[in-house]
């Protein structure tokens, strides 16, 4: 697949709630900068994954490869264990640095963690390309480029299409409900964007239909929900924010169990793959979710990919999910190492999300970015 294909493919039209809308990428193509590029030598780039624990890993892997074939580099592959092994993260990437690389590619599992990493990058002159999730307080000179959805109105997409099937329940309710969120961190900047994101559009849709709402839960997002209007005992709607001790599916799983188990949860969103699939994971003994809120069933919603969400969405399980292009920031990681590489100055490149359902989750533009 050349360039060219990919960025046709890169600025095909999403499907959103049913309609069509035009992804980030059409407005302005930041792939352009990269028309012609050749590696001025056979660079090898250390590219830090947050784990392996995922197949979203391996799709962004897939696109690493498309790249370094086209370009003549090739890349080295490294994540500790979990998402949750912060240090063993920051010891990889250490040792990277150590070697002086042409450029280093870097996926966060904390962005805070890194920053002395990315200090010494700066220092050195190693252009460092971040992808999947950035880092908000990079020292000057270290970042070149950021690769990643826009992850807060990612968000926000799950929210809408989940308010669209809830709006009745909650408008008819007779007493508080709560509304679910299972985030893996609170330290990766992509995971809080998209938990602040789905939390920020939920409480503008819920008040601007006469609800008021409380943030419950895990401290940093009960925090950054400023524009929450009630107290938890008081509250129209309780959204529900867990966050386990460790980033794993069973964590999840226990944490999306204890707010499934409440009698008055309505709904539940698992912010991403090993988030959703907790919850699919929770559901297996609880057996509440499903897709018509008015037939009492508790809507689920998750994101990313993977063949236990896909086969959710597909079955009614979860009413559907968000998706990134991992394969896509992989690709565009690399292309923007290169270009660093050979003195080019690079801009970011922000990658499309898609929601999709059972309707339209073989279509030309959603089937590409789903990975099992």
């Amino acid at each position: 697949m050349t360039i060219k294909k990919v960025i046709a493919l890169g600025i095909s039209t999403a499907m959103v709630a049913g309609m069509a809308v035009t992804p980030v990428l059409a407005a302005e193509d930041p792939t352009a900068q990269f028309e012609g590029l050749t590696a001025n030598e056979a660079y090898e780039f250390p590219m830090m994954v947050k784990s392996f624990q995922s197949t979203y890993w391996e799709a962004a892997m897939k696109g690493m490869d498309m790249a370094a074939e086209e370009l003549g580099v090739t890349y080295k592959a490294q994540g500790p264990n979990s998402e949750s092994d912060i240090a063993d993260q920051v010891n990889m990437i250490n040792t990277a640095i150590g070697t002086s690389p042409a450029g280093l590619g870097l996926a966060a599992c904390d962005t805070s963690s890194v920053l002395e990493a990315l200090q010494t990058c700066a220092d050195k002159g190693i252009p460092v390309v971040t992808f999947d999730t950035g880092v908000a307080d990079a020292p000057e000179g270290s970042v070149v480029a950021e690769v990643c959805t826009d992850n807060a109105q990612a968000g926000s997409v799950a929210a809408e299409n989940m308010y669209a099937a809830i709006k009745d329940v909650v408008a008819n309710a007779e007493g508080q409900v709560i509304i679910g969120e299972v985030n893996q961190d609170a330290t990766a900047l992509n995971i809080q964007q998209r938990g602040g994101g789905f939390i920020d559009k939920m409480i503008e849709l819920l008040q601007a239909d006469g609800k008021t709402v409380a943030v419950a839960g895990n401290e940093f997002y009960v925090n950054a929900a400023t524009t929450a209007d009630a107290t938890e005992a008081d509250a129209d709607v309780v959204i529900q924010v867990a966050v386990p001790a460790q980033t794993t599916v069973e964590l999840c799983s226990t944490e999306a169990q204890a707010i499934l188990s409440k009698e008055n949860c309505i709904a539940i969103f698992g912010s991403n793959q090993t988030a959703a699939e907790g919850v699919l994971a929770a559901n297996a003994n609880l057996n509440v979710l499903g897709s018509d809120a008015a037939a009492g069933d508790v809507i689920g919603v998750g994101f990313d990919a993977g063949s236990i969400i896909k086969a959710a969405v597909q079955d009614g399980t979860f009413l559907g999910a968000v998706t990134q292009s991992p394969l896509m920031m992989g690709y565009y990681a690399i292309y923007a190492l290169t270009a660093a590489a050979n003195g080019q100055e690079v801009s970011d490149v922000p990658t499309d999300g898609y929601w999709y359902d059972a309707t339209n989750i073989d279509d030309e533009t959603i089937a590409p970015n789903l990975y099992d």
